[in-house]
């Protein structure tokens, strides 16, 4: 039950701070950072399929609920969550994942945690603002918009790792 708690809380945090703070951020419309994308990321390996479709639709359905975007947040949400398991499975190290861990910088490694999380954030990025534009003749707009804002997403999400998930390995 502890955990859970302290998942829910993560939750609630990563919620406020996003829908409080970061949705207030918009430089010339082109710079969104979304880091309540990172509570996708960091979920347990162990997580149901099932279970990791609900937690994304809550997710995104909360980040819509407060910010009026009807269904735009839960729709990219849902696909990244969809996408997590292939994604871990194609960057799982030969013995697997070890036991009790969670898919953070400080178990795996920068790099590791790098390239997960940049392909997850791309796909829910792309797919977000591919339905707020939902016109073909704007690709080019959703591109910069996407690249610019995984840009900064992903910046946020390493310095949150590095501030807020405790080193697990003995160097």
């Amino acid at each position: 039950m502890n955990k859970l708690i302290r998942y829910l809380i993560v939750f609630v945090l990563l919620c406020f701070i996003q829908v409080f703070l970061l949705n207030s951020i918009q430089i010339n419309g082109y710079i969104n950072p979304f880091l309540y994308v990172m509570f996708i990321l960091v979920l347990p390996f162990e997580i149901g399929r099932l279970w990791l479709l609900v937690v994304g639709f809550l997710l995104g359905f909360t980040i819509d609920l407060f910010s009026g975007t009807p269904g735009m947040h839960t729709s990219a949400s849902v696909f990244m969550a969809f996408l997590r398991p292939y994604i871990l499975r194609y960057f799982s190290p030969r013995e697997g994942y070890t036991a009790n861990t969670l898919p953070t910088i400080s178990y795996y490694g920068f790099r590791w945690f790098f390239y997960y999380s940049l392909i997850l954030v791309s796909a829910h990025h792309i797919f977000l603002f591919t339905v707020e534009m939902f016109r073909l003749s704007d690709i080019l707009s959703v591109i910069t918009r996407a690249s610019m804002s995984i840009s900064f997403s992903m910046l946020l999400i390493v310095l949150s790792q590095y501030l807020f998930y405790k080193s697990k390995i003995k160097s």
